[in-house]
């Protein structure tokens, strides 16, 4: 009996680590996300960005980026809140539409979550 209860303790263990440790490598999932900034996005960025930020190519043929890699990686937190704010290089502004407070929830997103920084 005593080697079942190790089994089991050892089953427990294993299962919490994997819990832990695996899956996904560590990709915040915007579409599973309750939080306010993660439904700011699917609601304003994610028709361009795609669902998850990894950019997409448009209709038209645009290359919309993505936030996750490449050269937008490389961008400052106060690049990406003026990007957000002002728009440019075929993206329009959200200054009109989105609050200073929701604007830099995006940042904060964009940074913390889609870039782990």
């Amino acid at each position: 009996m005593p080697r079942a209860k190790l089994f089991a303790v050892a089953m427990f263990a294993a299962i919490g680590l994997a819990g832990c440790f695996g899956g996904g490598g560590g990709r915040h999932v915007i579409g599973e996300s309750k939080a306010y900034e993660a439904s700011l996005f699917r609601q304003n960025c994610a028709i361009c960005h795609g669902p998850e930020g990894d950019g997409k190519i448009l209709d038209d043929g645009m290359k919309v980026p993505s936030l996750r890699e490449g050269d937008f990686k490389a961008k400052t937190e106060n690049q990406i809140y003026d990007q957000i704010a002002n728009g440019g290089n075929g993206m329009v502004g959200f200054r009109r539409q989105l609050s200073e407070r929701e604007m830099r929830l995006l940042v904060d997103l964009v940074k913390r979550d889609l870039r782990g920084q």
